[in-house]
Protein backbone atom coordinates (compact mmCIF):
# COMPACT_ATOMS: atom_id res chain seq x y z
CA UNK A 1 0.00 0.00 0.00
CA UNK A 2 1.22 3.23 -0.80
CA UNK A 3 1.48 6.09 1.27
CA UNK A 4 0.50 9.53 0.33
CA UNK A 5 1.55 12.49 2.69
CA UNK A 6 2.40 16.31 2.78
CA UNK A 7 4.27 18.34 5.32
CA UNK A 8 4.08 18.26 9.00
CA UNK A 9 1.70 20.89 10.54
CA UNK A 10 -0.80 20.10 8.03
CA UNK A 11 -2.64 22.61 6.34
CA UNK A 12 -5.64 22.21 3.68
CA UNK A 13 -3.55 21.68 0.91
CA UNK A 14 -1.15 18.98 2.60
CA UNK A 15 -4.24 17.29 3.94
CA UNK A 16 -6.77 17.16 0.86
CA UNK A 17 -3.36 16.73 -1.92
CA UNK A 18 -2.95 13.20 -0.21
CA UNK A 19 -6.61 12.33 -0.71
CA UNK A 20 -7.05 13.42 -3.94
CA UNK A 21 -3.99 11.58 -4.88
CA UNK A 22 -4.83 8.70 -3.01
CA UNK A 23 -8.22 8.31 -4.98
CA UNK A 24 -6.50 8.19 -8.26
CA UNK A 25 -3.81 6.35 -7.35
CA UNK A 26 -6.66 3.19 -5.77
CA UNK A 27 -9.49 4.34 -7.93
CA UNK A 28 -8.18 4.81 -11.68
CA UNK A 29 -4.42 3.54 -11.89
CA UNK A 30 -5.39 0.29 -9.29
CA UNK A 31 -2.65 0.59 -7.72
CA UNK A 32 -3.78 0.24 -3.83
CA UNK A 33 -2.65 3.93 -1.82
CA UNK A 34 -3.52 5.04 1.34
CA UNK A 35 -3.61 9.09 2.32
CA UNK A 36 -2.24 10.07 5.90
CA UNK A 37 -0.68 13.00 7.65
CA UNK A 38 2.32 13.59 9.36
CA UNK A 39 0.53 15.65 12.11
CA UNK A 40 -2.97 17.26 13.24
CA UNK A 41 -4.46 19.15 10.58
CA UNK A 42 -5.77 22.54 10.96
CA UNK A 43 -9.56 24.02 11.38
CA UNK A 44 -9.71 24.64 8.05
CA UNK A 45 -8.55 21.98 6.81
CA UNK A 46 -10.91 19.75 9.22
CA UNK A 47 -13.59 21.37 8.53
CA UNK A 48 -12.97 20.92 5.08
CA UNK A 49 -13.17 16.65 5.49
CA UNK A 50 -16.36 17.40 7.40
CA UNK A 51 -18.30 19.62 4.56
CA UNK A 52 -16.96 16.86 1.77
CA UNK A 53 -17.99 13.60 4.11
CA UNK A 54 -14.18 12.59 3.81
CA UNK A 55 -12.52 10.38 6.28
CA UNK A 56 -9.97 11.86 8.02
CA UNK A 57 -6.21 10.45 6.95
CA UNK A 58 -4.16 8.04 9.69
CA UNK A 59 -1.54 10.62 11.11
CA UNK A 60 1.56 8.43 11.30
CA UNK A 61 4.74 9.84 13.21
CA UNK A 62 7.41 8.10 10.58
CA UNK A 63 7.66 5.58 7.65
CA UNK A 64 9.60 2.06 7.79
CA UNK A 65 12.01 0.75 5.44
CA UNK A 66 10.46 -0.75 2.71
CA UNK A 67 7.76 1.87 2.47
CA UNK A 68 6.81 3.17 -0.78
CA UNK A 69 5.57 6.84 -0.70
CA UNK A 70 4.41 9.80 -2.56
CA UNK A 71 5.28 13.16 -1.23
CA UNK A 72 3.04 15.90 -1.94
CA UNK A 73 3.03 19.66 -1.25
CA UNK A 74 6.70 19.76 -0.36
CA UNK A 75 10.70 18.50 -0.89
CA UNK A 76 11.87 19.70 2.33
CA UNK A 77 13.14 17.27 3.82
CA UNK A 78 13.01 19.17 7.31
CA UNK A 79 8.82 18.22 6.68
CA UNK A 80 8.94 14.90 5.96
CA UNK A 81 9.32 11.25 8.67
CA UNK A 82 12.57 11.17 9.98
CA UNK A 83 13.57 7.71 8.08
CA UNK A 84 12.42 8.45 4.76
CA UNK A 85 15.77 8.16 3.42
CA UNK A 86 15.24 4.12 4.58
CA UNK A 87 11.64 4.26 2.37
CA UNK A 88 11.38 3.80 -1.00
CA UNK A 89 9.55 7.63 -2.83
CA UNK A 90 8.22 6.90 -5.98
CA UNK A 91 6.94 10.01 -6.77
CA UNK A 92 6.82 13.42 -5.80
CA UNK A 93 4.15 16.41 -6.52
CA UNK A 94 4.51 19.79 -4.96
CA UNK A 95 4.87 23.38 -5.83
CA UNK A 96 7.20 24.84 -3.81
CA UNK A 97 11.15 25.76 -4.67
CA UNK A 98 13.50 22.68 -4.62
CA UNK A 99 14.89 22.52 -1.29
CA UNK A 100 17.21 19.91 -1.77
CA UNK A 101 18.40 16.34 0.18
CA UNK A 102 16.25 14.03 -0.64
CA UNK A 103 17.39 10.75 -1.92
CA UNK A 104 15.60 7.71 -3.99
CA UNK A 105 16.73 4.21 -4.36
CA UNK A 106 15.49 4.79 -7.99
CA UNK A 107 14.83 7.34 -11.05
CA UNK A 108 10.71 9.00 -9.93
CA UNK A 109 8.45 10.83 -11.48
CA UNK A 110 8.81 14.75 -10.43
CA UNK A 111 6.10 17.02 -11.04
CA UNK A 112 7.02 20.44 -9.43
CA UNK A 113 5.18 23.55 -10.75
CA UNK A 114 5.05 27.44 -10.65
CA UNK A 115 1.05 27.01 -9.54
CA UNK A 116 -0.20 28.45 -5.90
CA UNK A 117 -1.30 24.71 -5.24
CA UNK A 118 -0.34 21.37 -5.68
CA UNK A 119 -4.41 19.97 -6.00
CA UNK A 120 -4.25 22.74 -9.32
CA UNK A 121 -1.08 20.36 -10.68
CA UNK A 122 -3.18 16.74 -9.95
CA UNK A 123 -6.22 18.22 -11.46
CA UNK A 124 -4.08 18.75 -14.80
CA UNK A 125 -2.14 15.49 -14.05
CA UNK A 126 -5.83 13.70 -13.42
CA UNK A 127 -7.09 15.19 -16.81
CA UNK A 128 -9.42 13.75 -18.07
CA UNK A 129 -10.31 11.39 -15.30
CA UNK A 130 -11.64 14.30 -13.29
CA UNK A 131 -14.67 13.29 -15.22
CA UNK A 132 -14.52 10.27 -12.45
CA UNK A 133 -13.92 12.04 -9.60
CA UNK A 134 -16.63 12.05 -6.56
CA UNK A 135 -18.07 14.64 -5.50
CA UNK A 136 -15.51 14.70 -2.58
CA UNK A 137 -12.43 14.63 -4.20
CA UNK A 138 -13.37 18.13 -6.25
CA UNK A 139 -14.84 19.64 -3.35
CA UNK A 140 -11.54 19.15 -1.56
CA UNK A 141 -9.37 20.40 -4.48
CA UNK A 142 -11.83 23.25 -4.67
CA UNK A 143 -10.90 24.13 -1.13
CA UNK A 144 -7.07 23.27 -1.47
CA UNK A 145 -7.01 26.27 -4.01
CA UNK A 146 -9.03 28.44 -2.43
CA UNK A 147 -7.00 27.89 0.51
CA UNK A 148 -3.89 28.41 -0.79
CA UNK A 149 -4.52 31.24 -3.03
CA UNK A 150 -6.34 32.96 0.14
CA UNK A 151 -9.43 33.33 -2.77
CA UNK A 152 -7.64 34.47 -5.25
CA UNK A 153 -6.10 37.14 -2.93
CA UNK A 154 -2.45 36.19 -2.53
CA UNK A 155 0.04 36.98 -5.29
CA UNK A 156 0.99 33.38 -5.32
CA UNK A 157 -2.08 32.99 -7.59
CA UNK A 158 -1.90 32.42 -11.78
CA UNK A 159 -4.58 32.80 -14.11
CA UNK A 160 -4.77 28.70 -14.21
CA UNK A 161 -5.72 28.29 -10.29
CA UNK A 162 -8.39 30.49 -10.42
CA UNK A 163 -9.78 28.53 -13.79
CA UNK A 164 -9.38 25.53 -12.46
CA UNK A 165 -11.60 26.39 -9.19
CA UNK A 166 -13.99 28.37 -11.04
CA UNK A 167 -14.58 25.22 -13.20
CA UNK A 168 -15.03 23.28 -10.07
CA UNK A 169 -17.02 25.44 -8.29
CA UNK A 170 -19.59 25.76 -11.25
CA UNK A 171 -19.76 21.53 -11.38
CA UNK A 172 -19.97 21.53 -7.79
CA UNK A 173 -22.78 24.54 -7.95
CA UNK A 174 -21.10 26.77 -5.25
CA UNK A 175 -20.54 30.11 -4.92
CA UNK A 176 -17.05 30.50 -4.47
CA UNK A 177 -17.31 34.06 -2.16
CA UNK A 178 -19.89 32.49 0.11
CA UNK A 179 -18.07 28.86 0.16
CA UNK A 180 -14.72 30.80 1.20
CA UNK A 181 -16.20 32.86 3.55
CA UNK A 182 -17.14 29.64 5.76
CA UNK A 183 -13.53 28.49 5.23
CA UNK A 184 -12.21 31.32 6.30
CA UNK A 185 -14.09 31.74 9.17
CA UNK A 186 -13.34 28.09 9.93
CA UNK A 187 -9.38 29.07 10.03
CA UNK A 188 -10.06 31.92 12.21
CA UNK A 189 -11.35 30.24 15.22
CA UNK A 190 -7.69 29.34 16.69
CA UNK A 191 -9.40 29.70 20.29
CA UNK A 192 -8.59 25.97 21.37
CA UNK A 193 -5.23 26.16 20.24
CA UNK A 194 -2.60 27.11 23.13
CA UNK A 195 -0.06 29.73 22.37
CA UNK A 196 2.59 26.87 21.97
CA UNK A 197 0.12 25.33 19.57
CA UNK A 198 -0.51 28.05 17.38
CA UNK A 199 2.93 29.36 16.75
CA UNK A 200 3.22 25.83 15.19
CA UNK A 201 0.11 25.37 13.76
CA UNK A 202 0.84 27.18 10.20
CA UNK A 203 4.72 26.68 10.33
CA UNK A 204 7.65 25.77 8.10
CA UNK A 205 11.03 25.08 9.63
CA UNK A 206 13.75 27.30 7.61
CA UNK A 207 17.86 27.72 7.42
CA UNK A 208 19.14 30.90 6.34
CA UNK A 209 22.55 31.68 7.02
CA UNK A 210 23.16 29.18 9.16
CA UNK A 211 20.39 30.02 11.23
CA UNK A 212 17.70 28.19 12.23
CA UNK A 213 13.59 30.12 11.93
CA UNK A 214 10.78 28.95 12.48
CA UNK A 215 8.23 30.83 10.25
CA UNK A 216 4.80 30.92 11.44
CA UNK A 217 1.80 32.49 9.14
CA UNK A 218 -1.93 32.64 10.56
CA UNK A 219 -4.50 33.45 7.59
CA UNK A 220 -7.62 34.83 9.09
CA UNK A 221 -10.41 37.41 8.73
CA UNK A 222 -10.35 37.98 12.21
CA UNK A 223 -7.00 39.23 12.75
CA UNK A 224 -8.11 40.95 16.24
CA UNK A 225 -9.14 37.34 18.18
CA UNK A 226 -4.98 36.56 17.38
CA UNK A 227 -3.72 39.78 18.07
CA UNK A 228 -5.71 39.90 21.63
CA UNK A 229 -3.37 37.38 22.53
CA UNK A 230 -0.11 38.89 21.27
CA UNK A 231 1.32 39.13 24.75
CA UNK A 232 1.16 35.63 25.47
CA UNK A 233 2.52 34.69 21.93
CA UNK A 234 5.19 37.06 22.14
CA UNK A 235 6.54 35.54 25.64
CA UNK A 236 5.97 31.96 24.26
CA UNK A 237 8.02 32.49 21.18
CA UNK A 238 11.39 32.49 22.69
CA UNK A 239 10.59 28.99 24.24
CA UNK A 240 8.84 27.66 21.66
CA UNK A 241 12.13 28.60 19.54
CA UNK A 242 14.27 26.88 22.35
CA UNK A 243 11.76 23.97 22.63
CA UNK A 244 12.50 23.18 18.88
CA UNK A 245 15.83 23.94 18.41
CA UNK A 246 15.41 26.94 16.49
CA UNK A 247 16.99 30.54 16.73
CA UNK A 248 14.13 32.39 16.41
CA UNK A 249 10.31 32.08 15.76
CA UNK A 250 8.80 34.45 13.34
CA UNK A 251 5.29 34.49 13.85
CA UNK A 252 3.06 36.52 10.79
CA UNK A 253 -0.90 37.09 11.42
CA UNK A 254 -1.71 37.93 7.73
CA UNK A 255 -4.91 39.60 7.35
CA UNK A 256 -6.70 38.16 4.26
CA UNK A 257 -9.23 40.64 3.73
CA UNK A 258 -6.71 43.94 4.44
CA UNK A 259 -4.42 42.32 2.67
CA UNK A 260 -1.70 42.65 4.80
CA UNK A 261 0.67 41.23 7.63
CA UNK A 262 1.46 41.70 11.41
CA UNK A 263 4.86 40.30 12.49
CA UNK A 264 5.12 39.85 16.11
CA UNK A 265 8.05 40.78 17.47
CA UNK A 266 9.49 39.30 20.72
CA UNK A 267 12.73 40.24 20.99
CA UNK A 268 15.97 42.76 19.44
CA UNK A 269 16.77 39.27 17.10
CA UNK A 270 13.66 39.55 15.51
CA UNK A 271 13.30 43.02 15.33
CA UNK A 272 16.86 42.95 13.25
CA UNK A 273 15.42 40.30 10.92
CA UNK A 274 12.56 42.60 10.22
CA UNK A 275 14.10 45.59 9.73
CA UNK A 276 17.07 43.68 7.31
CA UNK A 277 14.08 41.94 5.30
CA UNK A 278 11.42 44.76 5.02
CA UNK A 279 13.19 47.68 5.03
CA UNK A 280 11.08 49.05 8.24
CA UNK A 281 11.25 50.69 12.05
CA UNK A 282 10.35 48.23 14.19
CA UNK A 283 10.26 50.21 17.39
CA UNK A 284 7.08 47.98 18.90
CA UNK A 285 6.57 44.50 19.94
CA UNK A 286 4.78 44.11 16.26
CA UNK A 287 4.73 45.77 12.61
CA UNK A 288 2.72 46.14 9.85
CA UNK A 289 3.68 44.80 6.58
CA UNK A 290 1.45 46.12 3.91
CA UNK A 291 0.24 43.88 0.96
CA UNK A 292 2.54 40.70 2.41
CA UNK A 293 0.29 37.90 2.38
CA UNK A 294 2.57 35.01 1.11
CA UNK A 295 5.22 32.99 2.89
CA UNK A 296 6.42 31.30 -0.37
CA UNK A 297 6.44 34.43 -2.38
CA UNK A 298 6.91 36.60 -0.40
CA UNK A 299 8.72 36.42 3.21
CA UNK A 300 11.36 33.51 2.53
CA UNK A 301 12.56 35.33 -0.80
CA UNK A 302 13.56 38.72 1.08
CA UNK A 303 14.06 36.93 4.63
CA UNK A 304 17.76 38.43 5.62
CA UNK A 305 19.19 37.70 9.44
Amino acid sequence: MIKVFGHTAPDTDSTGSPIIWAWYLSEVRKTPAQAVLLGEPNNEALWMLKRWNLDKPQIIADVAPGDQCVIVDTNNPAELPASLDRAEVIEIIDHHRLAGGITTLVPINITVRPLACTATIMHDLIADDMDRAPEGIRGAMLTCILSDTLEFRSPTTTAHDRAVAERLAAGLGIDITDYATEMFAAKSDVSAFTDEALLRLDSKEYELNGKQLRITVLETTSPQLILARKAALLDAMPRVAAEDGADAVLCFVVDILRKEATLLIPNDDVRRIAERSFGVTATGDSVVLPGVMSRKKQIIPVLAV
